[in-house]
Order: structure tokens, then sequence, then C-alpha cells
């Protein structure tokens, strides 16, 4: 089972319930952004990270948001506490990890970076 993690902390999965098979798509770490085929029937994409080492999803995540898709955005996998700030600076809405990890990684340490706004290097620049 899944756990999705939001700016509020832990939440059940509920990309099942509500949504149509084909407005959901699923992209693997080595997807081409620019070839990613969505369109206002796209509600939902799930961005696979096989490994907390493997940043393609970042990348995948800014493109698809540059490239104007405005759905709901989701970084599936093995995503840690710490990359939290930048999954959501990236385009993420939400970050789904398995029970394991979550226990791991409590819900306190994902809160903790959920004010990912305030804490980024360009936000303490220009505060200086």
């Amino acid at each position: 089972m899944s756990v999705i993690v939001t700016d509020k902390g832990f939440a059940p999965e509920d990309w099942t319930e509500g949504f149509e098979a084909e407005g959901v798509l699923d992209l693997p770490s080595d997807t081409d952004p620019q070839a990613v085929d969505f369109d206002a029937a796209t509600r939902l994409i799930r961005v696979a990270f096989p490994s907390s080492a493997d940043g393609r999803g970042f990348t995948i995540a800014r493109q698809l948001r540059l490239r104007g898709y405005t759905g709901r955005l989701r970084a599936a996998g093995h995503v840690i506490a710490d990359q939290y700030a930048m999954a959501r600076r990236a385009g993420f809405d939400e970050v789904e990890i398995d029970e394991s990890l979550a226990a791991r990684q409590p819900e306190s340490q994902w809160i903790f970076r959920a004010d990912w706004r305030a804490h980024d290097y360009q936000s303490r620049l220009r505060a200086g």
C-alpha cells in the first residue's frame, strides 16, 4: 500500500478512485518529457523514481509544467524527505512512497520540509 505525502503530511492513496484509466499516465524515469502526449483529459501523471539518487524525474516534472501541464503531478517511488522541497519546486503536487519508507521517515520529517517556498536559495538571496 502507498502513502501520499502532501504539504499537510501523510494521506491515503486515492489516485485509483475517481480517475479514468485513460486520464492517468505512468512515466518511467527515462521518459523524454517533450515526447509526453498529454491533453485536458490527462488528470494525473505519475513519474517513477527508481532510486533516490535518480533525479531525472525532477527534470521531467519541470519540463511538463513548462509545456503547460496543469493537472495533478506525482513523484512515485524512492523519494526521501530531504528531496520533498525539490520535488515541490520542480512542479510535483505530491509524492507517493511505500509504507516501509514512511516508517523509516515518519510524517514529521516530511512536514518539517513542507514550507518549501520559504527555504529555497533564491528566497534567501532576495531577503538578504
